[in-house]
């Protein structure tokens, strides 16, 4: 069956079946996209998983929660969810950023509300969710050291890619970068952030504003949110973003030193699920150099 076909045909079993085509989309790494053309209703975006690699029937109902989240919670501008069940979930189509520097210091604005609006007391969320195609634990901890030590970093460990990309001496520089945690990172109180916030995942509404996707939302430090922008390479026009973000939120002038360690839990998930890792095992066991030991 064709991407569109299967695409059609799920949502016609969601309930919606006034498609008249569904054109297949690119730039997502996990799932199966496409934009479907219905008769007199607006477009909409869809997404689906295929095969065996991993993935739960609660992926686009935790998502559509996330989404949910971000918005009500925090503020944020996500796109309305129109189904979301255990095979498919149905968005409200967006737009592409526009490539322009005042975008990207809206956006900071909207970015740092989030992260200063939503403080909690623990680590974690109320159930598990997804990034990508891998369970994202949650388990409450009041110790966000701990937290992100054990279900942000040290987890992917025994996940086969992982398993077969990182040495002994790897996984040893590992364990010993988590017990310095409290050393290496601030203390940072905790609040809502995205969890996969690089800047395929924000995208624009008809008027301009910022739009977040794909989420996988828990109460953790912002800095995980930051990290994830700082070190994916974001387009020139977002020089402005960090700048404006640092002046609204107090971010003190060492954060981009901090960022490689913060975003080790996204280059080992990276690892872990595909087979072509842009990259990210060499910057893994760059960032671990400090922490080996040394014969």
């Amino acid at each position: 069956m064709s991407s569109s076909a299967l695409l059609g045909e799920r949502l016609a079993r969601a309930g919606i079946r006034d498609v008249v085509t569904v054109t297949p989309v690119d730039g997502g790494l996990a799932a199966l996209a496409g934009v479907a053309d219905r008769g007199d209703a607006p477009s909409v975006f869809v997404k689906t998983l295929v095969g065996t690699g991993g993935g739960g029937d609660d992926v686009f109902v935790t998502e559509a929660e996330g989404l949910a989240a971000l918005r009500d919670l925090g503020g944020m501008v996500t796109p309305e969810v129109i189904a979301a069940n255990h095979e498919v979930l149905v968005l409200s189509l967006l737009q592409p950023r526009p490539p322009d520097e005042a975008f990207w210091e809206r956006f900071a604005h909207r970015l740092a509300h989030l992260h200063t609006s939503t403080g909690w007391h623990r680590f974690g969320w109320h159930r598990d969710n997804w990034l990508g195609r891998r369970r994202q634990v949650n388990t409450w901890a009041d110790d966000g050291f701990a937290f992100f030590a054990e279900h942000r970093l040290l987890r992917w460990l025994s996940e086969p890619r992982v398993e077969a990309a990182l040495t002994s001496a790897d996984r040893i520089a590992l364990e010993r970068l988590c017990a310095r945690l409290p050393e290496l990172l601030p203390q940072r109180p905790a609040c809502l952030t995205h969890g996969d916030l690089w800047a395929q995942n924000v995208l624009a509404t008809q008027d301009g504003r910022a739009a977040l996707i794909d989420p996988a939302v828990s109460y953790l430090w912002a800095e995980v949110d930051l990290a994830h922008l700082w070190t994916t390479t974001p387009p020139p026009e977002s020089r402005r973003f960090f700048e404006v973000y640092a002046e609204l939120t107090g971010l003190d002038d060492g954060w981009p030193a901090r960022m490689p360690i913060v975003q080790l839990r996204q280059h080992l998930a990276v690892v872990a699920q595909f087979d072509d890792d842009w990259g990210a095992a060499e910057t893994i066991r760059a960032t671990l150099t400090p922490f080996r030991v040394r014969g």
